[in-house]
Parts: structure tokens; sequence; C-alpha cells
């Protein structure tokens, strides 16, 4: 298998232990995940859960006028299908595909049945379900009282995070649908990242060029989020033990 199609490049996938990895493994399948796809619809049944590994999820919340607002992102750090885990079988949210690459899904049953196993995995699952609701929180704490541009700083942080570069491919109108502000607030929050030499945008193509003034420049939210990741779910292999 070429390593740019690893499910290890999932960090939960990562932290199985050996024996859980092995059995789980012949029920994952490797997908594409282009631009724009749309991997659940609110209130849709979810037949299969994802795995993300270069690409990074969207979840949306879409109001009966067609406006939506996003509500957390999940790339390699996490999964896609936690409303199997909590004992429903649908979502409010809307999944789509924020940035393209490749993932591995699983069918909703066999997850499942394997965290019904109350191992290991449950408990690594459990983790990042919390983490996951710290993200939702904190993503409405944020949309509802700091500016288009901090919100900017950390939706390109938490995307940069999954990502293995620094670069994303994100028109301007996008951003906003995810960030539920009009496209002209981006433009100008963008235009002063770029004019501090933060960032540097062009027809779609955004390139982080100095991160830590980046994270000086966000507001409190990006690091709340960060460290409850970090808390729950450290980066290294054996994490389920």
């Amino acid at each position: 298998m070429s390593v740019l199609h690893d499910p290890h490049l999932n960090h939960l996938l990562d932290a199985l232990l050996v024996a859980d990895y092995d059995r789980l493994f012949p029920n994952l399948e490797l997908i594409e995940l282009p631009l724009g796809k749309v991997l659940c619809e609110s209130g849709e049944k979810l037949k299969h859960v994802y795995f993300p590994t270069t690409s990074i999820i969207s979840l949306l919340y879409v109001m009966e006028d067609g406006a939506s607002a996003e509500i957390a992102v999940v790339g390699n750090e996490g999964m896609l299908g936690v409303p199997i885990l909590l004992g429903g079988d649908t979502t409010p949210s809307r999944a789509v595909v924020q940035s393209a690459g490749h993932g591995y899904r699983m069918k909703a049953h066999v997850l499942k049945n394997e965290f019904n196993q109350a191992g290991p995995f449950q408990r690594l699952l459990l983790r990042y379900t919390q983490a996951l609701i710290t993200q939702m929180s904190q993503t409405a704490v944020c949309n509802r009282h700091h500016s288009v541009e901090q919100q900017l700083c950390r939706w390109l942080l938490l995307s940069i995070d999954r990502l293995s570069g620094d670069e994303l491919n994100m028109t301007q109108e996008l951003i906003a649908n995810m960030l539920g502000v009009r496209r002209e607030g981006v433009t100008e929050a963008a235009g002063k990242l770029q004019y501090a030499g933060l960032i540097h945008y062009s027809r779609g193509h955004i390139k982080v060029i100095d991160r830590k003034g980046l994270e000086a420049k966000c507001c409190e939210c990006y690091q709340v989020v960060k460290d409850e990741f970090d808390r729950l779910l450290p980066a290294f292999h054996g994490i389920a033990q």
C-alpha cells in the first residue's frame, strides 16, 4: 500500500492496538474525497463512517433559507460519524468535503458493533467525541463574539493543522459560507492578513506564511480547541491502551 494511502495517516486508526487494527482493517475502504462532495445530508441515515487521511470534511448547519455556517471540521485527527456512537443514526448537519484528498470509510454497523465491545477503541472514540463537542461549542462562541478576521484566523489554523502542508485551495465565497458571514467580510479580513504578511491569497489558493503571527492574531478559541484535542488525544501510537 502506498504511503500516501495508509490508514495510519488517520490519528484515530493509528492509535488502535495492533489486534484491534488488524481486526478492523479488512472493513476499511479507501475512497477519494473530491472538493464539495456531500457525504451526508441533514436528517439522512448514516450508512458509513469516514476516517479522513489527506482531506478535510466540514460539518455545516443549513438553515431553511439556504444560509449555512460551519460547526466543526474533521480531518486526519478524527472521523465523521459520531452520531453512530451516541445511539442516533442521523444528524441535523450536512457533511461536505472542504479540502479534497482521500480517506477511508467503514460501514456504520461495523463501527457500532466494535464500539459496543466496550474495549480500548470505545474509550478512544469517546475521548474524540468530547474533543469534537468542545470544537463545536467554541465555534458557536467564536461566531457570536469575535470579528470575522479572528474567525478566519481560527478557521485557517484548524484547517492547516489537519493537512500535511500550509496551503489550502478555497475561494472566499466558500469560506464565507463556512463562517456564515458575507463574502465582503472575508475579502476584507483576508486582505488585512495578507497586508500583515501572515498569508498569501490568490485565485482561491491560500498559503500561510507566518503561522506564529496568525496564532497571535487569532482569538483564544483556536487554542482552547487545540489544547482539548492535545489533552484527550495525545499524538503517539498506542493511545487506546
